[in-house]
């Protein structure tokens, strides 16, 4: 998703999306009827899911459109399909023309939708849609990401989560023990991987390697080892960089060091070549990579496109003493209504969609983790122990910084990253100069 508050609009693309935001468009608020019943369209956008029998990969926000409004004379359901690569720039000219769906799945994390909107009234508060109880079925970390100022703006509907895969026939090939229950230290996980550093062919080469990841903007597979010493990109009220700190420099560098110093690594760590990297991990004609971290997508991946024999393991632990992990959190936001009755039926339409049952469909289906407690306990990986691990692992989620200039941010970043682990800069250095460019960005 981009941010595009600040961007320029060309004519051209808000004619494209012209029709597409009439479609969108609240200027028509219904009526309420003699019982006090809100009647009237709300209008939802929602990207692809699951496919059915027929490749329809809509069907199951059809299904419950349709349930809802035969449950509730009066009210229709407008679906808008928008695809997730479109998502964020057509919300983007949505909001730039004040002509926005009722409800669109989306987080507040500072790329199509952030907290300045919220200041600017574009997105609604929920605090009334649950009480304090209902509230405390869904994991702290998913409210947390639809909180600002102590108010709820979203309901959350998923979880993402990165974890470690270990490719076990490499951790055989290499007679090393994978980590118990999956849990390591920094130390063992560096231990562990040169031992599964080796020649596999007796050339004097080495073929196979412990760890590799990649760098891209964007993407945060190796984000939680520079997290694991207690190091943040920016400090919690996002004013400063905080990236070159102690803890922050010290992780990143000994994440480099595995290929600069160690050699445990691949010359490609820290590349930028995504589908390569999951190749030498997951291709059975190849597999030189024993260790690499992904999102969950790559487990479904190793479960059926490229089956490989693997263990989810959690990112090792550093000097904070914490596991930790960078996620995700999806949901349902709503956008600015101009009245209390609509707004209401707007919010009992979203708490359909976001029950302990749906969230439990969306992960037996969808692949993903709920973000109720509920859901989870219905245990809906009781026959998928690999995603079931990854799950576990969604409580030690932390969330990106919602900056509204964070995909700049994260350019920055990721383009400093690249000149460290080229062994061109120290962590410090790149760090460092990465702070000039980014303090006029928190300043703004």
């Amino acid at each position: 998703m981009k941010w595009v508050r600040k961007s320029v609009l060309s004519v051209l693309s808000v004619v494209l999306l012209a029709g597409l935001l009439a479609a969108c468009s609240n200027g028509e608020e219904g009526s309420v009827d003699e019982d006090g019943n809100w009647t009237g369209t709300i209008t939802i956008w929602d990207g692809p899911r699951w496919p059915d029998e027929d490749e329809n990969k809509y069907h199951w926000l059809e299904a419950k459109a349709a349930e809802y409004e035969e449950a509730n004379e009066g009210i229709e359901i407008e679906i808008v399909q928008v695809p997730w690569a479109e998502m964020g720039d057509k919300l983007g000219v949505a909001i730039a023309g004040q002509s926005w769906p009722d409800i669109a799945p989306v987080d507040i994390s500072g790329s199509a939708v952030s907290i300045d909107h919220i200041e600017q009234g574009v997105v609604e508060p929920l605090d009334e849609l649950y009480t304090e109880d209902e509230l405390s079925d869904f994991y702290d970390n998913a409210v947390e990401a639809y909180t600002f100022n102590d108010k709820l703006y979203g309901i959350p509907n998923s979880i993402t989560v990165h974890s470690m895969l270990l490719n076990l026939d490499l951790f055989e090939e290499a007679g090393v023990e994978p980590p118990a229950d999956g849990k390591w230290t920094w130390d063992e996980f560096v231990e562990t991987a040169e031992g599964l550093t080796f020649d596999r062919d007796g050339d004097g080469e080495i073929d196979v390697h412990g760890f590799s990841t990649y760098i891209l903007e964007g993407y945060y597979e190796a984000w939680p080892l520079f997290y694991k010493d207690g190091g943040r990109p920016l400090s919690d009220d996002l004013s400063e960089f905080t990236f070159n700190s102690p803890e922050a420099v010290k992780a990143i560098q000994d994440v480099a060091d595995l290929k600069l110093e160690l050699g445990v690594a691949p010359e490609t760590l820290g590349g930028n070549d995504v589908g390569g990297t999951f190749q030498a991990w997951a291709n059975e004609e190849q597999r030189t990579v024993a260790m690499e971290p992904w999102a969950t997508w790559a487990i479904q991946s190793a479960q059926s496109a490229y089956p490989t024999n693997f263990m989810v393991a959690e990112y090792p632990v550093g000097e904070s003493g914490k596991p930790v992990t960078i996620g995700g959190v999806g949901g349902w936001i709503m956008f600015g209504q101009d009245s209390d009755p609509k707004k209401e039926a707007v919010g009992e339409f979203m708490k359909y969609l976001s029950s302990t049952d749906e969230q439990y469909t969306m992960a037996t289906e969808y692949g993903i983790f709920p973000a109720r407690k509920s859901t989870a306990d219905m245990d809906p990986y009781a026959e998928n122990p690999q995603m079931a691990r990854a799950q576990e692992m969604t409580k030690d989620v932390v969330m990106l910084p919602r900056h509204p200039e964070w995909k700049k941010i994260d350019e920055i970043i990721q383009g400093k990253l690249q000149v460290v682990f080229n062994g061109e800069k120290t962590a410090q250095e790149a760090m460092d100069e990465a702070q000039e460019q980014i303090e006029d960005l928190l300043s703004e």
